[in-house]
């Protein structure tokens, strides 16, 4: 069903691809939107090493939501800040690419144990967080992308 990756020796494992997902903070979830045409948006995200799926919170309406209700599979692309070997000029980017099936989260419980490990990634403010949510739990739409597939790969710009 998934393509195979054809330049084999830029993949990366698996534990490589899933630090990229933890450690970096926004990604590019694509979904089919309006009239078949491609929808991307910038997102942060929380991946869940418990059960390995992409969590994101939202509003409750919207282009997106509407796309994902209508089409619940997405990919989802996230890449580093990359780095230079010492001497050459060209960067080094590591990338990754989830595709799997949306899954909206209906337990509150579970929104706002993520929504604060997601928050954490950004601020160990606990006022902060804990303001954010008290006000915009309440609101806060929450799903998850089921990974059916992943890939990632070590590209070099030269």
């Amino acid at each position: 069903m998934f393509r195979k990756m054809l330049r084999e020796k830029q993949r990366l494992p698996e534990a490589e691809c899933i630090a990229v997902l933890k450690t970096q903070l926004r990604g590019v979830l694509s979904v089919l939107g309006d009239e078949g045409y491609p929808y991307g948006m910038p997102l942060n995200h929380y991946y869940n090493e418990e059960d390995g799926r992409l969590y994101f919170h939202s509003g409750k309406r919207g282009h997106k939501l509407d796309a994902l209700r209508r089409h619940g599979k997405a990919s989802f692309c996230v890449y580093d800040e990359g780095f230079r070997r010492d001497g050459e000029w060209a960067l080094n980017i590591r990338s990754v690419i989830v595709f799997g099936r949306i899954e909206f989260i209906e337990d509150r419980e579970t929104i706002y144990r993520i929504a604060e490990k997601l928050s954490r990634k950004f601020t160990d403010d606990e006022a902060y967080i804990r303001h954010e949510l008290e006000h915009s739990g309440p609101g806060t739409l929450m799903f998850a992308l089921v990974p059916e597939h992943m890939t990632g790969k070590l590209v070099n710009e030269s």
